[in-house]
């Protein structure tokens, strides 16, 4: 049965998950909730600390109860509900280099009691990318390796301790972004992959979450011509019908990555990127990162009910789609009443982060511990958009507690002395990268630093890729955790 067009704004909104700006709800989310409004989705800019967000999603639900409030948070590098201070957990890339299933389930497990209690009920996690090309500017640590049987068994245990802890996961980016040099926020990525390798490699994490009874899975903007040769995953019914639903067996929400983000914008439009998103087979069009206002989500909403309109969008798909999201957002409801919130009494992200670090030793002199007042140098790449200029990082404040006297500098790439180590004199060099093996300049400094102190050590808080160093430790993350680890090893001391 057809529902009078009159219906249509409700049930186009109700597949929109729409961010805004600022720590209490503004008016119009509010009196949208009310509209038919299903999902708003939280940034940084809205998160202050856990308390506040509790009290920003109790206005949420009491305009609607069911309200699906989702977040960004991959506690690692990626974080939303810790970006003032960076995650105290230590992301996937060192859960993956642990290795211990249950050490995962449980980071996860905490987190979603964490969440949880904040009233946060969907979070865009794990990211189940295989990071199988080093030069991938966008995913690296966020993944928990390069090896998809690896990958596949850390995204399931996530997916169970994420929602064992209350929280629905969603597994991304779909079919897989890891073997790319592109960032979709810049432009569209090409997956040159066959079929073959796509089910032995990209394939298999989501296999494997969808197994795990993961909630919802997110898209990638991603062209894999070995799937559809024309349209990015996104916009495919071929990927998200054919492949996810019917192959793969997904029957719960399938979420778009931001649809305002470049990779399908520029080529589709705003507006209609999401309304070929929806006939293709997705059930809720993410907004808001970059486009957080009333206006954005109405010219969404108006755009889908004019689709449905002039038969570009069959009314039973977005029907279908609604559906979907009041399915989820019944699930997230139950989940609530029935799950505790309480968390593991020990500090599981900083017991991760520990067990993640690797110290390579170049040289047989002792370097370490350090026991004196240290010189540390930072390099800061450019980061991408998902991980935000907002998060702190770096070694400095974590050494400097345990080392009374560390004094930090930072260099970008236009701002890097001939010798970025001068300044240390006699005292112990540290020299923080992330990625070394994706920045010349970068490889560069560093080798000149190295070659006029061979005793330095270096810290890489990104893809271990490259080794060097009179010693190398490996975080395998960024994080305030992460940081902290690196601390202890170097000094022997704990916190």
């Amino acid at each position: 049965m057809t529902a009078p067009v009159g219906h249509l704004p409700a049930l186009a909104a109700a597949v929109l998950q729409p961010g805004f700006v600022g720590t209490t709800p503004p008016p119009w989310v509010c009196r949208w909730l009310g509209e038919g409004l299903g999902s708003v989705v939280l940034f940084a800019r809205n998160v202050v600390d856990t308390e506040q967000v509790a009290t920003l999603t109790a206005t949420l639900r009491a305009e609607r109860p069911d309200v699906i409030v989702a977040i960004d948070e991959e506690a690692g590098d990626v974080t939303r509900i810790e970006s003032g201070r960076g995650s105290s957990r230590p992301g996937n890339f060192a859960l993956g280099a642990v290795d211990d299933p249950a050490l995962t389930e449980a980071v996860a497990r905490d987190l979603g009691a964490e969440l949880a209690a904040a009233g946060v009920t969907l979070d865009y996690a794990p990211d189940a990318d295989v990071n199988s090309n080093p030069a991938n500017p966008v995913i690296g640590v966020r993944s928990f390796g390069a090896d998809p049987d690896l990958v596949a068994r850390h995204t399931a245990a996530w997916v169970r301790g994420l929602q064992a802890g209350g929280v629905a996961a969603c597994a991304k980016h779909f079919p897989g972004h890891g073997d790319t040099r592109v960032d979709s926020h810049h432009d569209l990525p090409r997956i040159t992959a066959d079929r073959d390798r796509l089910d032995a490699c990209e394939l298999a994490p989501f296999r494997a979450a969808v197994a795990a009874g993961v909630q919802a899975v997110m898209t990638g903007h991603l062209l894999v011509p070995a799937l559809d040769p024309h349209l990015p995953a996104t916009l495919s019914q071929r990927i998200l019908g054919g492949l996810l639903r019917d192959e793969l067996g997904f029957s719960g929400v399938v979420v778009t990555d931001a649809v305002e983000m470049r990779a399908v914008a520029d080529r589709y439009g705003f507006a209609q990127a999401a309304v070929r998103a929806l006939a293709a087979g997705a059930d809720a069009i993410c907004i808001g990162g970059e486009r957080a206002g009333e206006q954005d989500a109405r010219e969404l909403r108006d755009a889908i009910v004019a689709a449905v309109i002039s038969g570009e969008l069959p009314e039973e798909r977005l029907a279908e789609a609604a559906k979907r999201v009041g399915q989820l957002a019944a699930w997230t409801v139950a989940t609530r009443t029935a799950r505790s919130t309480a968390r593991d009494a020990t500090d599981v992200g900083l017991v991760a982060a520990r067990r993640a670090v690797r110290v390579t030793t170049a040289r047989p002199e002792t370097v370490l511990p350090l026991t004196r007042p240290a010189y540390v140098v930072e390099f800061e790449p450019p980061r991408n958009i998902a991980i935000g200029a907002e998060t702190p990082w770096g070694l400095g404040e974590p050494l400097g507690e345990l080392l009374p006297g560390t004094s930090t500098v930072r260099y970008a790439e236009p701002d890097v002395p001939a010798d970025p180590g001068a300044a240390a004199g006699d005292r112990p060099l540290v020299l923080v990268v992330r990625d070394l093996h994706r920045h010349d300049w970068m490889r560069a400094a560093v080798r000149r630093a190295v070659a006029a102190r061979p005793d330095a050590v270096v810290v890489e808080l990104g893809v271990p890729e490259l080794v060097t160093g009179a010693v190398h430790v490996a975080t395998h993350g960024a994080t305030r955790a992460s940081g902290w680890a690196a601390a202890e090893a170097l000094t022997g001391r704990v916190r």
